[in-house]
């Protein structure tokens, strides 16, 4: 049987940053294999962004997702088309590299022989590059978890908003123990708990449902020593408050997802509730925080 053509939707942008900001505005609304999206530079110093979906896209939809984080201009040059078909998961991945982060690895499938033996491999097949580890946020996030384990071994861990596991993968790869991670999204459980099984960490890492902190799970697991959360900058000020509550004297917390700009609110929020900042990473535009709480 011929196989069925892949829907691909394409355009151009002028930078690396712009290029980042697009993409993570498209994988925060197609998750989980509804599109596989991929941005590379050319020679010119342009980014070609490009989307495949299994299925005829909505272009109305995307058209104002690239709009809202691009501009109206970028958006207009937005071309639909399709393409033979074939595993565009795997294409777009083939062209990550590895990503280091301390003593982390992030990688796929296709260099799981490439990571040196004193590392911490962490294997994601992400469809989409949030998540994969090449991510800003993740990164710092990682960076600032390799630092908290040379000086202290956390024994209450929580990874809040998991996304693809990466994080509580990493803290259960590193101090083989009990992780609990959460997310409000069911496929994020459903590929969390599949990505811990993959990295052999599945008898650690616990992936529940939840929103915020509204489950007994985190009273249970709590109070945590260690939190980390790469969400966004409104939840994160937002969940100051709960967050403070499930926290142990001198608990260690790494938030991320928050643009640079947005770090000083979000410092605001956690210092009134008695956490103070001692880590400030900016990768890529992006900002990853870690605090404590004193007491």
């Amino acid at each position: 049987m011929q196989p069925l053509p892949t829907h691909r939707a394409s355009f151009s942008i002028g930078n690396e940053a712009a290029a980042k900001r697009v993409v993570d505005v498209l994988t925060e609304v197609f998750f989980d294999g509804d599109a596989a999206v991929a941005a590379f530079e050319r020679p010119d110093g342009q980014w070609d962004v490009t989307l495949h979906f299994a299925e005829a896209p909505d272009q109305e939809l995307l058209r104002e997702l690239v709009a809202t984080s691009a501009g109206n201009d970028i958006a207009a040059t937005l071309a639909f088309d399709t393409v033979e078909a074939k595993d565009w998961v795997k294409a777009s991945l083939a062209d990550l590299v590895p990503v280091p982060a301390g003593r982390f690895v992030v990688h796929g499938s296709h260099d799981r022989d490439h990571v040196a033996p004193n590392k911490l491999a962490i294997e994601i097949e992400a469809a989409l590059a949030f998540g994969t580890g090449h991510h800003g946020t993740t990164r710092g996030c990682l960076l600032l978890l390799d630092h908290v384990l040379k000086h202290a071994r956390p024994k209450r861990v929580l990874d809040l908003g998991t996304g693809t596991g990466v994080l509580g993968i990493a803290v259960a790869k590193a101090l083989h123990q009990a992780v609990l991670a959460s997310d409000i999204d069911p496929p994020s459980v459903r590929v969390a708990a599949e990505n811990a099984a993959l990295n052999e960490t599945g008898q650690y890492l616990r992936v529940i449902r939840a929103t915020g902190f509204a489950a007994p799970d985190f009273a249970k697991s709590g109070p945590f020593d260690l939190v980390l959360a790469n969400i966004l900058a409104n939840p994160l000020r937002q969940l100051a408050g709960p967050m403070a509550r499930y926290l142990a004297p001198g608990a260690r917390v790494i938030l991320s997802g928050l643009l640079t700009h947005q770090a000083p609110a979000v410092i605001a929020a956690y210092r009134a509730r008695g956490l103070v900042p001692m880590r400030h990473l900016r990768i890529e535009g992006w900002s990853s925080l870690l605090l404590r709480k004193v007491g």
